[in-house]
């Protein structure tokens, strides 16, 4: 909730998060949460619309939400893809306002942070990707060969 879900899409993040499988049905999750399965559809549909869950089908034909390591990397470069569109529409309105008006500085300024921040946020996505892949308790150097010259 800290980071600006609704209470019922952060108990559904974290019930999927915390299940061993990372998936569930919307039955198991209204009785696992105790809540009416509106509220899980309701939750869900956010949370689909912000990457954080992937919608699969079992072999029941039953929707299972799922949770996994990539969808966390995915989620990430999302909310910087949503900068770059508020970067762009910051950058139409300098065109409209004129390059010259305070207004319109005010707004070239705040596209050059966002395209910062964004480009700042992808790369660091990038680097980290392999993180989230690594076993806990090991990091991606673990399994690096040695080279010829440390034994």
């Amino acid at each position: 909730m800290a980071s600006g879900l609704s209470k019922m899409a952060a108990r559904v993040l974290t019930c999927l998060f915390t299940t061993d499988a990372g998936s569930l049905t919307a039955s198991q999750l209204a009785q696992r949460l105790q809540v009416s399965p509106a509220s899980i559809s309701k939750a869900i549909a956010f949370l689909e619309s912000q990457s954080l869950v992937r919608r699969e089908r079992d072999e029941r034909r039953r929707d299972r939400y799922v949770v996994d390591d990539e969808l966390f990397y995915q989620a990430t470069i999302a909310s910087a893809r949503a900068n770059d569109q508020l970067v762009e529409t910051a950058r139409q309105g300098v065109a409209v306002l004129g390059p010259h008006t305070p207004a319109a500085t005010r707004l070239e300024n705040i596209a050059r942070f966002l395209d910062f921040i964004s480009e700042s946020i992808t790369r660091a996505a990038e680097q980290a990707r392999e993180v989230l892949h690594t076993r806990p308790g090991t990091t991606s150097t673990d399994t690096a060969q040695p080279s010829p010259d440390h034994g």
